[in-house]
């Protein structure tokens, strides 16, 4: 359980020393201790082994406010090595923290580390869960919530309450048998379900005439998701950190990664209404239901489970154009999102980032750019810092795509310090991808079908686009995003989907000035684990 703690500028003046992060007086620092571990569930009806921290599943719901410094021990008593990553969260100048094979020594079974990172300048929607081998697929996942501080106004009422739903597929097999399956050289079959809040009979109490605020985020492994409230409208209101134009939705795709905040107002005849998520672009729809329960409900649910948008894929396209940033609302800084004029910085460059499914000695594997990542046995944070030849290669992998054959590579792409990018990624696949990057967001300027020209350009959104870490990339199609590379770290840029992910589909984004500053990072932790080539080396 958190707690929250206030501190006076001479405490925080001792506290420094171990600190990753600059302290002010009145910083608000919450501790928690946090133990992974098995046990057993049955949310599709069968038992089966999940993951567990603090005997829940799903896990801790993480509620914080803007600017918050997180102390977080995490105590591993899984029989395999364990990580958790931020999803969303920045990690500003502190990429050290970020919970990746490329940033951190897993934590060893009976063994902990302690996490300490800040919620630096961000509001909204976000959630964590394991980034090491399958554990995703067995848990150790969450909701984490970070709040406004009191004086950043956001552009609604507050709700009579909200609520965190963590929706996504599911499988019946463990996470080990899983892995078994992706390292014999096979893909995942399809999904046995899908849950919400890691069960299928989940539901949510509130008062007639009152309005709630719904977290959606889709927690699953490889599959999009539509989702919608029997009954009711739905007002969009945030989209991952972002503050949005307030359209109204009958329903919402959610694709793998991808978080978003809704308001929902209880303005319907006092009974139960479904809530429902149906799975998206694949060929056997899978669905599942809560119950949106008003407290002087007469009656329980009923009629038909509310249909949803089959394959439509052009209908989710112009879907995801109607996302508009609010540009006269705050974000976690007082001055308005759309001061940032992005439209009008001409990028340094650009990158294309073809996704391929590939086999490469008889298995199937995943790439970018023909480069199906591997994980070295050194974190590359710790091999930068310590200048550990031969764990990467800054010239493994090409900014644009090439013809020839996929082959095996630990692929980092260097770019500098406030560089603005444009990155294409481009899919020449039949099916839908979903790309994330740590340690920032991103403008979402442009959809299209087919493949990127420099004449799409014309397409682009440079007015209004909202930030997000995590984009959709439609079947056969491109996705245009621009990025302010104004985040000093070694950065994981990967496919949210984890079989993808997990077979190759990632790479790491070095973002570097030559000059060490602590302004535009923070050193190598005290406690931070030391493995592979890393071990025995000293700051």
């Amino acid at each position: 359980m958190g707690k929250i703690f206030f501190l006076p500028s001479v405490l925080c003046v001792i506290l420094a020393f171990w600190s990753v992060f600059p302290v002010k007086a009145e910083v608000a620092y919450r501790f928690y201790t946090w133990t992974v571990t098995y046990g057993t569930a049955s949310p599709l009806g069968v038992p089966q082994q999940v993951i567990l921290i603090n005997g829940q599943f799903p896990g801790p719901r993480l509620d914080v406010v803007t600017n918050d410094n997180i102390i977080l021990n995490l105590i591993n008593k899984l029989d395999q090595p364990f990580l958790l990553t931020w999803n969303g969260i920045k990690q500003r100048k502190n990429s050290w923290q970020d919970g990746v094979y490329g940033t951190n020594c897993p934590i060893p079974p009976n063994s902990n580390y302690t996490y300490k990172f800040q919620t630096k300048d961000q509001i909204g929607t976000y959630t964590y869960f394991p980034s090491t081998l399958m554990h995703r697929a067995a848990g150790g996942f969450g909701a984490l919530n970070v709040y406004q501080r009191s004086v950043i106004a956001v552009p609604y009422a507050k709700p009579a309450g909200d609520f965190s739903l963590l929706i996504g597929d599911w499988y019946k097999a463990n996470h080990k048998a899983l892995q078994q399956t992706l390292d014999s050289g096979k893909p995942l079959p399809y999904p046995d379900g899908v849950l919400i809040n890691g069960q299928t009979q989940s539901s949510f109490t509130g008062d007639q005439g009152k309005t709630y605020m719904f977290r959606v985020s889709n927690m699953g492994l490889s599959t999009s998701f539509n989702f919608r409230i029997q009954g009711h409208k739905m007002k969009l209101v945030e989209v991952e950190g972002s503050n949005v134009m307030q359209n109204i939705y009958d329903s919402l795709d959610v694709h793998v990664g991808q978080s978003l905040s809704v308001l929902v107002t209880l303005d319907q005849p006092p009974k139960d209404y479904y809530i429902v998520a149906s799975t998206r672009f694949i060929r056997k729809v899978l669905t599942t239901t809560a119950v949106l329960h008003y407290t002087n409900s007469r009656s329980p649910v009923s009629g038909p489970v509310p249909a949803g948008p089959t394959y439509q894929l052009h209908w989710s396209m112009r879907q995801a154009r109607t996302y508009r940033w609010n540009l006269t609302s705050n974000a976690a800084r007082p001055n308005p999102q759309g001061s940032f004029h992005y439209g009008k910085i001409t990028p340094s460059r650009t990158i294309i980032l073809a996704n391929s499914a590939s086999i490469i000695n008889g298995k199937q594997r995943y790439a970018v750019n023909r480069i199906s990542y591997i994980n070295s046995d050194t974190p590359l944070k710790l091999a930068d810092y310590f200048n550990i030849p031969g764990v990467f290669s800054l010239s493994s992998i090409q900014s644009f795509p090439s013809d020839g054959p996929p082959y095996f590579a630990t692929s980092v792409m260097p770019a500098s310090l406030h560089e603005f990018i444009e990155v294409i990624l481009q899919n020449n696949e039949n099916t839908m991808q979903s790309w994330h990057l740590d340690g920032y967001d991103f403008w979402v300027v442009g959809f299209g079908s087919g493949r990127w020209i420099k004449d799409s350009r014309r397409k682009y959104n440079l007015r209004d686009a909202l930030t997000r870490h995590t984009t959709q990339v439609y079947p056969n199609s491109w996705t245009a995003i621009l990025v302010s590379l104004d985040n000093q770290g070694m950065w994981n840029m990967r496919s949210a989907m984890w079989e993808r992910q997990y077979l190759g589909q990632q790479f790491y984004l070095r973002v570097f000035n030559p000059m060490p500053s602590l302004a535009n990072e923070y050193d190598k932790p005290p406690n931070a684990l030391l493995c592979g080539k890393a071990v025995g080396r000293h700051s």
